[in-house]
């Protein structure tokens, strides 16, 4: 096509020999070969023009070089030869044009002498090479790329001005129009042009101030017309410019691998919209038909998809950096304070502002991985009926959710923890390792070193609320599309890890077929996995068979391989006594031990005393192969003491903080309130602090844990306390049968009294045995086969944990180990029961005193006149207190637990309704 006529031509370009466009798409719309940059001059003085229009013969100049820059770029001839003398313009009448063309090579569009001498001296090409340590995705050009050393052509080095944009005020309209035409080419990606500059308050050098976007302002001498077609395609440059400080800020290591995929995601999406530009340009080149109005028209739907990643990357930046947005009053009130205190002061006042928790409002730390992933589906969302928004979104989407999906799919399928950025909703505790559990085999391991973020789990889903007003950050932030799954994306994890820490290979399974539809996308050469959708149904049954996978893999490690039942069985076998006869084997070797101080017990003899009675061939002990993990402990505290002061301070006994250390003011109120009870008390007998415990290897501590073994402890020594006490009174039977204690006095009042001792432990031992029979028989008897039950049917770890400390709790509650009023009660019968028991001797030697007295009367031939007020007295005490504390444990105790919060203790009751009182034996007594 032949070249239009430079004077015919109303769609021009300013100049032919001026550098080539820098489109960002890479596209060359010419093969102009561009003179040598002039070198910097010192402007001369200003001197004032009589005309501020151009002369005819400079208008003549500009009107053949724009007609030149319209031939077909590669056309023979179509390149223009610049000889070293000649500017392209000609020679410029000093009278006419001095003040028109300025002749440094910097001088921006009325951007003034100091800004243009600024680019002029420091004009650096690229970054330095350190800047791609941090960022090494980013470009390589500057963001404040050199603006007028491009128009180095159309300025000449030997003309004499101020450095500024020639003045197009009179200039046809098709002269404006193409000068436009040329800024925009530069505008829209975010380069200054000649008559389109940034706006004087805008520093490109500030990272904030292209967050938010560079604005532009029009050259004054432009057509109105034209100026205001113009402005409606700016908003496009800004959009653009804010998005490429947003990747670029966002490509930086330390925002993480979501952030990192959204910039490559938003890098994808602005592809169209390079070669829109690159086609813009060539369109330039060649068409005289070329208008602004058709720039327009092409640009238009581009406004509307930048404007939607504008959007995006200003909710991101306001969610880090609410105050980016505020008014221009808080804005001058900051720089004032950089001003005088630097930037280091700003961000101590807005981690001020955040609060120790994080922040309020917008604040409480980076915005990346889920929160990121949080943001866009939301926006997606919410814009689901805008077509091109939610097409624009859902790819996003798509791009930034690579990396959390490669950590979900590493985390569910190997058990692997890859979130070298925290992102991932999973946290992990790394100081707390397989090691500790040689030591303290604790359930932290189990419990706290794998978390989710937000602090919630199954037992308690809601325990951390968010405050109206914050927001979780990071990977705390779950995508809300992920939230039904949470849970089982940590446990399948957790699963795989313990079965990794067992030297158990665990194998990534392999990737879904290529042909999936939306699921699992492949790439362009059809290998590998490609671009898999979080919020997809295939997605989410890949979770559900990870963690299914995981389950039952670990289930078949516990139960099969490492003999879990067997294990429960012998826990059961020693710590709720039963078949144990070992024990009372134990009990008649170890009673003297036991009867000593807990101080002065001697541990290692009563540790042998129990690997005799376990080794007995006789005993059913003999062949379980697990009697070697059992082990004898004494507690620093009797059990009722030890339960109260848990449940005073906790609330109940699996609070959090139950079975630790008291802490805090009411802790330590209940804590001295329990050690003035100590001192006043006796010193801790042997008997009262004796216990077991259990010898667990990881990965059974997982199950039969710290607290799980605290729980068999509590039962354990709830039992053993009542066996002791029943033994006890067993042997003050066997004391009542000797002949000093049968014997027949024939003496009514002592006759009376032995027969209220004989009565008064009866009754005694008869309401041990029914505490006894009723906490064997009817509470751990039943709910341990329903464990067993429970256990054959269990397809879950967690669901057997779940069973295995529900049987605990459930068997303590109905044990009346839960509630501080029985635990009060129970712990009254029991201490006047024992303090009876331990009055045996005394009532043996009363007997055998009034005995020999009644003899030595008798054979006087006198009746005995010995007056029994005294050891009348002692026994009424004793009837008394039992009588009341039985009387107020049935009736008033048991029974409001057995009507509102535990029915099971109505068995109690009915047992302890079939031991007499006695209540009148008292009254009707004589002395």
């Amino acid at each position: 096509m032949p070249p239009p006529a430079p004077s015919s031509s109303r769609h021009a370009s300013s100049s032919s020999t001026r550098m080539p466009s820098t489109s960002t798409s890479g596209a060359s719309t010419s093969t102009a070969r561009a003179p040598a940059p002039p070198a910097p001059m010192t402007p001369g003085p200003h001197r004032p023009s009589s005309r501020m229009g151009l002369s005819a013969k400079q208008l003549k100049r500009m009107t053949d070089t724009i007609a030149s820059a319209r031939k077909p770029a590669f056309a023979e001839g179509a390149i223009r030869e610049v000889d070293a003398g000649d500017d392209g313009l000609g020679e410029v009448d000093e009278e006419e044009g001095e003040d028109e063309y300025p002749h440094k090579v910097n001088g921006g569009g009325g951007g003034g002498r100091d800004r243009g001498e600024r680019y002029a001296t420091a004009d650096h090409s690229f970054y330095p090479e350190p800047s791609f340590l941090r960022a090494p995705l980013n470009s390589r050009v500057p963001h404040f790329s050199p603006r007028q050393p491009t128009r180095s052509s159309f300025i000449s080095p030997t003309s004499k001005g101020k450095g500024r944009s020639p003045s197009l005020e009179g200039a046809p309209l098709e002269v404006q129009e193409a000068a436009l035409l040329e800024d925009l080419e530069f505008v829209l990606v975010g380069i200054e042009g000649q008559y389109i500059t940034f706006h004087p308050d805008y520093a490109p050098e500030d990272e904030r101030a292209r967050l938010k976007g560079a604005r532009f302002v029009v050259d004054r001498s432009i057509d109105p017309s034209l100026a205001t077609l113009t402005h409606r395609i700016l908003p496009l440059a800004t959009s653009y410019t804010s998005i490429a400080a947003f990747v670029e800020q966002r490509s930086a290591m330390d925002w993480g691998l979501v952030n990192h995929a959204l910039c490559a995601g938003i890098r994808e999406a602005l592809k169209e919209y390079h070669l829109l530009l690159a086609q813009l340009e060539s369109l330039y080149s060649s068409s005289p038909l070329y208008t602004l109005q058709t720039a327009f028209f092409h640009l238009s739907p581009s406004l509307h998809s930048l404007a939607l990643l504008h959007a995006l990357a200003e909710e991101l930046v306001r969610m880090d950096d609410p105050d980016l947005w505020e008014g221009s009053s808080s804005e001058e009130e900051e720089s004032s304070e950089d001003e005088l205190m630097g930037e280091g002061f700003r961000e101590a006042l807005k981690g001020m502002r955040a609060g120790p928790g994080g922040g309020t409002g917008g604040g409480g730390g980076m915005v990346k991985g889920g929160e990121v992933v949080k943001v866009i589906w939301e926006r997606m969302t919410r814009m689901s009926g805008d077509p091109t928004a939610h097409r624009l979104y859902a790819s996003l989407l798509l791009h930034a959710s690579q990396p959390y999906a490669d950590m979900l799919e590493r985390w569910t399928t190997t058990g692997a923890l890859a979130d070298p950025y925290d992102e991932l909703l999973v946290r992990e505790a790394r100081s707390i390792t397989r090691g500790v559990l040689d030591v303290d085999y604790t359930d932290d391991y189990w419990e706290r070193r794998y978390t989710l973020r937000d602090g919630s789990s199954l037992t308690a889903p809601s325990q951390k609320t968010t405050p109206p007003g914050t927001r979780l950050a990071g990977g705390a932030c779950v995508p809300p599309f992920l939230q039904p799954w949470k849970h089982k994306i940590l446990l399948a994890g957790k699963y795989l890890n313990v079965i990794r820490e067992c030297g158990i290979e665990v194998r990534q399974p392999e990737p879904g077929h290529a042909n999936d539809e939306r699921g699992r996308r492949v790439n362009a050469r059809g290998q590998g996995r490609g671009l898999r959708a979080l919020d997809d149904e295939r997605f989410y049954k890949q979770i559900e068979d990870a963690y299914t996978h995981a389950n039952r893999t670990l289930l078949k490690l516990l139960v099969d391989d490492q003999h879990l039942i067997p294990r429960l069985r012998s826990l059961k076998h020693y710590f709720f006594l039963s078949q144990s006869d070992f024990f009372v084997h134990f009990l008649d070797q170890a009673t003297p031990e036991l009867r000593k101080p807990a101080r002065s017990a001697n541990l290692v003899k009563l540790q042998s005393l129990l690997d005799l009675a376990l080794r007995n061939p006789a005993s059913p002990s003999y062949a379980d192969p697990y009697k070697e993990d059992v082990r004898v402990t004494l507690e620093s505290a009797t059990l009722y003491r030890w339960l109260l002061n848990v449940v005073n301070v906790s609330g109940a006994l699996d609070a959090p903080g139950a079975g630790m250390p008291l802490q805090g003011t009411g802790a330590e109120s209940e804590g001295r309130k329990s050690r003035e009870r100590e001192k006043e008390e006796k010193p801790l007998r042997a008997n009262e602090a004796f216990s077991f415990d259990y010898i667990v290897t990881f990965p059974l501590s997982l199950v039969i844990s710290r607290k799980t073994i605290l729980r068999y402890q509590l039962l354990f020594r709830f039992l053993f306390h009542l066996k002791h006490t029943e033994s006890a009174l067993c042997a003050m039977w066997t004391e009542h049968t000797r002949p000093v204690w049968r014997a027949r006095a024939r003496w009514p009042p002592f006759d009376q009294w032995r027969t209220r001792v004989f009565a008064l432990r009866a009754r005694m031992l008869d309401f041990v045995r029914q505490v006894l029979g009723y906490a064997m028989v009817e509470v751990l008897e039943v709910r341990w086969a329903e464990l067993e039950e429970r256990l054959g049917k269990v397809g879950t770890v967690d669901g057997m944990l779940k069973d295995h400390v529900d049987f605990l709790d459930t068997c303590l509650k109905e044990c009346m180990l839960t509630q501080a009023r029985l635990i009060e009660n129970f712990e009254k019968i029991m201490k006047t029961i024992t303090t009876f028991t331990l009055y045996s001797s005394q009532f043996t030697k009363t007997v055998t005193e009034l005995g020999a007295t009644i003899d030595a009367a008798r054979a006087r031939g006198e009746e005995p006149s010995e007056r029994l007020d005294k050891i009348w007295s002692e026994l009424q005490k004793f009837e008394h207190a039992f009588n009341r504390q039985s009387k107020k444990m049935c009736l008033d105790v048991t029974t409001f637990y057995a009507s509102s919060e535990n029915t099971a203790l109505l068995a109690l009751v009915v047992r302890l309704a079939a031991v007499k009182t006695g209540a009148g034996s008292s009254a009707s007594a004589q002395r």
